[in-house]
C-alpha cells in the first residue's frame, strides 16, 4: 500500500498532467482560431466578445507555463557591460563579481613585490593569484572614505594612465558631480608623490609587482584589467553619490533649523513690538 507522501506525490503529478493537457487545449484552439481568423478590425460586440476569449486562454497559458520557466531576465543576469553602467553599490559586492572582472589574476612569480606577499593567495601557472578575501574589505573601506569625503563636500578626483581607461573614465565623476580626471599625461607616481606632499589620501589599485604602501588605501587587484578598473570605479563613484545624498540631506536639515530659527527671532521681534 502507498504511503501518503506518495500518494500525495502521484495527485501532484495528476494534477499537473491534467492542467497541461488542458493548456495544451487552450493553445491549439487559440492557434486554430489565430489561424482562421486572420487580424482584422473589431466591428461588432462579437467580434469583441470573441477577442477578449483569445485574451484570456493566452493568458491562462502564460499563468500556467510561468510556474516552471525561469525567472531569468536581462535585467537581473549578470552582463559584462554592467560594471560599467550599472555599478553595485560597496556594500552588495560580492567575491564573484571581482572573479567575473578577472580581478584576481597579478604578475608572474618572478615580479612578486615582496611587500605584496600578505596580499596574494598563491601561485597558479607561474601567476601570482591576487587574495580576494582582502580585496573586498579594503575596497568597502576605500568607499567609505570616498563617502565620507562626499559628504563634507570635498572632491574626489579620477586619475588614469592607460589608454584603455579611456572609454570609462568619463562615467564615473558625473555620478557625485566631481570634476572629470587631470590628463592622461600625469604619471601615477608624479600624483602620489604631490599628494603625499599636500597630505591628501589617495587610492589606488595595487598589482603584485607594486608596493602597496605607496598609496594610503591600497586595493590589490589586476591593474591591467579594463573590467577591474571599471568594476572599482563604478564601486568608488557609487559611494560617493551616496555620499552626495547625505550632503544633501544635511543641507536640507540645516536650512529647516536655520528656518525656524529665523522664524522664533521673528516672533520674539513682533511680541517686543507688541509690548512697546
Amino acid at each position: 500500500m502507498a504511503s501518503p507522501s506518495l500518494r500525495s506525490c502521484l495527485a501532484a503529478s495528476k494534477c499537473i498532467s491534467k492542467n497541461t493537457s488542458s493548456a495544451s487545449r487552450i493553445f491549439a484552439r487559440t492557434a486554430f482560431t489565430a489561424q482562421q481568423s486572420p487580424a482584422r478590425p473589431l466591428e461588432n460586440e462579437e467580434d469583441w466578445q470573441s477577442f477578449r476569449e483569445d485574451r484570456a486562454y493566452f493568458k491562462s497559458i502564460v499563468d500556467l507555463y510561468s510556474e516552471f520557466g525561469s525567472t531569468q531576465t536581462r535585467e537581473n543576469t549578470f552582463q559584462p557591460h554592467h560594471s560599467l553602467h550599472r555599478p553595485p553599490a560597496p556594500s552588495q559586492l560580492t567575491l564573484s563579481a571581482l572573479i567575473a572582472a578577472g580581478a584576481h589574476f597579478g604578475h608572474a612569480k618572478s615580479l612578486l613585490n615582496p611587500n605584496f606577499m600578505p596580499y596574494a593567495y598563491g601561485v597558479r601557472a607561474g601567476i601570482t593569484i591576487i587574495d580576494l578575501d582582502q580585496t573586498l574589505p579594503l575596497l568597502r573601506r576605500a568607499a567609505n572614505l570616498t563617502r565620507s569625503i562626499v559628504a563634507r563636500d570635498g572632491t574626489i578626483v579620477f586619475v588614469g594612465t592607460r589608454p584603455e581607461l579611456r572609454a570609462f573614465e568619463p562615467r564615473a565623476p558625473p555620478r557625485h558631480n566631481q570634476p572629470d580626471h587631470p590628463p592622461n599625461s600625469l604619471m601615477n607616481m608624479r600624483a602620489i608623490r604631490e599628494c603625499a606632499i599636500q597630505h591628501i589620501p589617495t587610492i589606488g589599485i595595487v598589482d603584485s609587482n607594486v608596493d602597496p604602501r605607496i598609496v594610503m588605501y591600497p586595493i590589490p587587484a589586476n591593474d591591467e584589467s579594463p573590467r577591474t578598473a571599471e568594476l572599482i570605479a563604478g564601486v568608488l563613484s557609487i559611494a560617493g553619490q551616496q555620499g552626495k545624498v547625505i550632503r544633501d540631506e544635511k543641507e536640507a536639515r540645516r536650512q529647516q533649523m536655520q528656518a525656524r530659527y529665523d522664524r522664533g527671532r521673528e516672533r520674539v521681534a513682533e511680541t517686543l513690538l507688541a509690548m512697546d
